[in-house]
């Protein structure tokens, strides 16, 4: 380990961050809100502009002739069934934020626009295309993207299976090669963590809220935040001992089938026609915008909406870029042997339509609560996100028994994303070993910790975008250098190839 400068820099960079953070909360918190706010307003067209490029990059693969490329050897076909392949894409697509952000997030735009507009239904079909906006298509392109790269150096030209790779591989002359891919390691690393941290306090937050709206407890009991976070961290430090990657993938299943059958249940027992119809509108509302809101940067709509705009739909493109790595690593592994056409046409468009049909069926009940109710649900949005899902879920049906579901599917997805993160990351920082020692897991798994008990002690879901988009600003601007990497490999293995057609 210790003769491993990229580990020892990136234990140390991560280990420092969470010790400031447990040790001066509010330090880091107005540190991290201060330089975000500041690359936020000086470079919010690059981050914008990149995330949306990406887009195109990832829609152009998949329509031209690098679509037929294979992402292994020619003669590889896929290890898994299409129908498994998909199930495993809606595992990696699922998550706490999903839970958390079902409902708060149409609602809180909705607050905002409504204010603006002095309309409701307006209001809630715009608040709806932003909310898709920010998980649908450019989400799942910034993660094609990163998994295109990963699997097609480490299964078509046999290289290991991390960020560096690209750089060393395509840029294989000049000085500045080693040291920008040995930079491109360490930030994807730390984006890993700090992305990862974040969501594991917002998942916190979630299961404490899940718990008080069952018992009747107080919301703001740090005691019970700092229990649920004890037990949580239990659950994933035991499996890093151990090789339990096949029950990792039985629990992160489940919770994705509690996640399905929550979604369907709202859909059928919920207020059906109106859901429906706000799916629908919805879905022709974020495809009628999608290219006038992939460039909209708001700098001439007021304070109010640019703070706004830089709150939300920018702080998202940040933590999907600080996620890429680590979902990319996943989606990599169970895609080799398929075309980048079919990679595309699965790894983008079936976990963005699902991602649609989601945000459709809570943010719809909400808008409907809101609405045609005396239910405080925008209130409850704005004041206490993380119980938003169990306030609707209370105004239907069998409310304690899907609130029960709902933090078991939220403490699942969290140990088994921590679980995985931990691996990724011991992977990472081991120059691609896919079997890492456990004790480099063990680390990880004890930073991670740290860094999410920082995240967590300053009680604020705001904040934690903010730290979180601290930590994947740098990573920006890895990105393109990959995708530029990636075309000049392709290019180059296209004219080797017409070379050899062209022999006798």
């Amino acid at each position: 380990m210790f003769k491993n400068p990229l580990l020892l820099t990136a234990l140390v960079l991560t280990a420092l961050v969470a010790l400031w953070g447990v040790l001066d909360t509010a330090g880091l918190a107005a540190f991290a809100q201060q330089e975000v706010a500041q690359q936020f307003e000086s470079r919010a067209w690059f981050i914008m502009l990149v995330a949306s490029l990406i887009v195109v990059l990832v829609l152009w693969l998949a329509l031209s002739p690098f679509g037929n490329v294979r992402l292994g050897a020619d003669d590889d076909r896929p290890e898994f069934s299409t129908v498994s392949w998909l199930t495993m894409l809606f595992a990696a697509g699922m998550g706490v934020g999903l839970l958390f952000y079902g409902a708060a997030e149409p609602l809180t735009h909705y607050q905002l626009i409504q204010e603006q507009l002095g309309a409701a239904g307006p209001a809630a079909g715009y608040a709806m295309v932003v909310t898709n906006f920010n998980w649908a298509l450019h989400a799942w392109c910034i993660y094609a993207v990163t998994a295109l790269v990963i699997a097609y150096y480490a299964y078509r030209k046999g290289q290991p299976g991390i960020i560096g790779t690209p750089i060393r591989y395509s840029f294989r002359r000049g000085g500045w090669v080693r040291p920008v891919a040995w930079i491109a390691d360490l930030l994807a690393i730390y984006a890993i963590a700090i992305g990862l941290a974040g969501s594991l306090a917002i998942g916190v937050f979630q299961v404490q809220g899940g718990i008080t709206n069952l018992f009747g407890l107080s919301g703001g009991d740090d005691a019970l935040k700092l229990a649920v976070f004890a037990v949580l961290c239990i659950a994933f430090l035991v499996p890093l001992s151990m090789d339990l990657s096949r029950g990792m993938a039985v629990l992160s299943n489940i919770a994705m089938g509690i996640a399905f059958v929550l979604m369907i249940f709202i859909l059928l027992v919920g207020p059906t026609h109106a859901l429906m119809d706000g799916i629908v509108d919805s879905i022709g509302g974020y495809l009628s915008s999608l290219v006038r809101q992939s460039f909209a940067t708001f700098p001439f709509f007021g304070e109010a909406f640019e703070e706004w705009f830089h709150a939300w739909t920018l702080n998202y493109m940040v933590w999907w870029i600080a996620w890429a790595p680590f979902v990319g690593v996943f989606v990599a592994r169970i895609s080799r042997g398929r075309t980048i056409r079919e990679f595309v046409l699965g790894v983008v468009f079936v976990p963005s339509l699902f991602s649609l049909f989601w945000f459709g069926v809570f943010g719809g009940l909400g808008f409907y609560a809101a609405q045609n109710t005396d239910l405080p649900v925008v209130d409850v949005a704005l004041s206490q996100p993380e119980n938003t899902t169990f306030f609707v879920l209370n105004a239907l049906p069998l409310g304690s028994l899907t609130g029960a579901l709902t933090v078991a599917a939220a403490f699942l997805f969290l140990v088994t994303s921590v679980v995985s993160a931990a691996f990724v990351l011991s992977m990472f920082s081991t120059g691609g070993n896919e079997d890492p020692p456990v004790r480099i897991k063990l680390i990880w798994g004890v930073i991670l910790a740290a860094l999410g008990l920082a995240m967590m002690l300053t009680g604020d879901t705001g904040v934690v975008r903010s730290i979180i988009a601290l930590g994947a600003i740098p990573f920006v601007f890895i990105l393109p250098l990959l995708a530029v990497a990636f075309l000049k490999t392709l290019q180059r293995e296209e004219r080797a190839a017409m070379r050899g057609q062209a022999r006798p």
